[in-house]
């Protein structure tokens, strides 16, 4: 089976299913309806901006120096479905706090890759990141269209502003480096682990902005972006990547692959994933971006790195990236090793 990448921070599955849930009130479920109606159209443009980057990539030469820092700019839609809306003169300074919290989380993101993986922008090449706040009327979303960052509003009561939690934003532009390494095709395993390098760099960017070592961290993806209804219903994240399955979960997922979902939505399994890099990092300790996520970027940008490569494939090259990359540490090489036996993918 295979689908078209929105590279949204919600699923569709999901939203199918909260729109079907009576509980939510009439204004919730309008809301996430709208959204949903949306999804297509962006995942087939998503699919045509992936082809068009990856072919001009092939014959762009890759700069000898690494860039300072990449551009980046803010828009307004407005509430429209326009894209990418009005310039915004200077974002920094916007009285708009969406418009702040894109653009300053953006160059917070680049920051993070520039400084901990010596990438130079989503693309490597110093591709300007452009940021749309103020999508649509009360759009629960938040995604990369395989040229830029769009951000809803949400709707007030499940969702609120989708810029309000910088590891969604770190989540959504580390789809941009996916497509410009591996280029992971969106479904299967393929599309899961697409899925979960996005979660696991989002969750290591909030980690680094936070200064937090792995025992200080909460693992949760989202948490910032749940209004009160979720709330009430006793939901605290999207995703948890500790613990994937759990109730407070909004998308809860299988924790190892003896349950993975065969054919099941990229968002849906890559809580496997998503647990093994937790427990290697915790295994591991310190800082995540220092040791376990050095190992994932080398895995993600390796030449070995195929776009229908399975959990099994990917883990291995973390095997083989651990051995290379601490070569005098092999409790790294045993660490990513267990992470990726406990949850049955070796």
């Amino acid at each position: 089976m295979r689908l078209a990448c929105g590279c949204f921070i919600i699923s569709p599955s999901v939203l199918e299913r909260l729109e079907a849930d009576a509980s939510l009130g009439p204004e919730a479920r309008a809301a996430i309806a709208n959204t949903r109606k949306l999804e297509p159209i962006w995942r087939k443009l998503r699919v045509a901006h992936a082809a068009a980057s990856k072919a001009h990539q092939k014959v762009t030469a890759v700069p000898k120096a690494l860039a300072v820092l990449p551009q980046a700019t803010a828009y307004n839609c407005e509430h429209t479905e326009n894209l990418p809306g009005t310039p915004v003169a200077d974002p920094k300074a916007s009285s708009d706090q969406s418009v702040k919290n894109a653009f300053n989380e953006a160059n917070g993101v680049a920051k993070f890759y520039h400084d901990c993986f010596g990438r130079d922008s989503v693309d490597n090449k110093g591709k300007t990141l452009v940021s749309s706040v103020h999508y649509g009327q009360n759009y629960d979303n938040a995604f990369w269209n395989g040229q830029q960052m769009v951000y809803g509003d949400g709707d007030g009561k499940l969702f609120v502003d989708f810029t309000d939690s910088n590891d969604v934003i770190g989540h959504e532009l580390t789809h941009g480096v996916t497509q410009y390494t591996a280029g992971l095709t969106y479904a299967d395993e393929p599309g899961a682990l697409n899925e979960s390098i996005s979660d696991v760099f989002g969750s290591m960017y909030r980690q680094w902005s936070a200064s937090q070592t792995v025992d200080k961290a909460d693992w949760l993806i989202g948490s910032g972006i749940l209004g009160p209804t979720a709330k009430q219903k006793g939901y605290t994240c999207l995703r948890d990547m500790a613990n994937p399955g759990a109730k407070h979960c909004v998308s809860p997922q299988p924790a190892d692959y003896k349950h993975y979902i065969p054919h099941g939505d990229p968002h849906d399994n890559s809580g496997i994933p998503n647990r093994a890099f937790c427990l290697i990092a915790n295994a591991i300790g310190g800082h995540s971006w220092e040791k376990a996520g050095k190992v994932w970027y080398g895995a993600l940008t390796s030449k070995k790195a195929t776009k229908n490569m399975k959990f099994k494939d990917f883990a291995n090259l973390t095997v083989s990236e651990a051995k290379t990359l601490f070569a005098a540490d092999p409790s790294v090489q045993a660490a990513v090793t267990k992470g990726w036996k406990t949850v049955f993918v070796l």
